[in-house]
């Protein structure tokens, strides 16, 4: 049976060492990470392109980039990840999206868990802490509003 798993996630991980995150995607995506499983990942930087990258390296699951314009406009890390693990990506999907503003970015994560059986969610903020603008929070609350499974990791 195949599962497909949305990933969102803060883009700010510099509170955190490196070893962290290996340690979290282990615990976290890896028993999730079947040879069926697909993940999507938005593209952006921070959670998105750390999960991408471990994703690619530790696991045979396919991999969907998902961005609100084009891979192009994307910050350079998260522009980096895509470039480093090309070979991985199963599709690239860019929505492009006429302006970069929340409302894109809101779009493609629905867009994401539309199509996903479940949200791995990486939050910054707890959901009591959290602006209520935040992307990571918004799409796991719109995870929760379809029914579906949602698994939250704070960082």
């Amino acid at each position: 049976m195949r599962k497909v798993i949305t990933i969102t996630g803060t883009r700010s991980t510099t509170h955190h060492p490196a070893q962290w995150y290996e340690a979290a995607f282990a615990a976290y995506l890896a028993p999730f990470a079947t040879p069926t499983a697909h993940f999507f990942t938005g593209g952006a930087k921070g959670i998105d392109s750390l999960a991408l990258r471990w994703l690619a390296t530790h696991t045979c699951s396919e991999l969907s980039v998902v961005v609100p314009g084009t891979v192009a406009q994307q910050p350079e890390e998260a522009r980096l990840a895509v470039e480093h693990c090309r070979n991985r990506i199963t599709e690239i999907v860019e929505l492009q999206a006429p302006e970069l503003e929340a409302s894109a970015y809101h779009a493609r994560n629905r867009w994401m868990v539309d199509r996903s059986e479940m949200t791995i969610g990486f939050p910054l903020e707890t959901p009591a802490a959290a602006p209520s603008h935040t992307g990571t929070w918004q799409t796991l609350d719109y995870t929760a509003s379809l029914s579906k499974p949602r698994l939250i990791v704070p960082t």
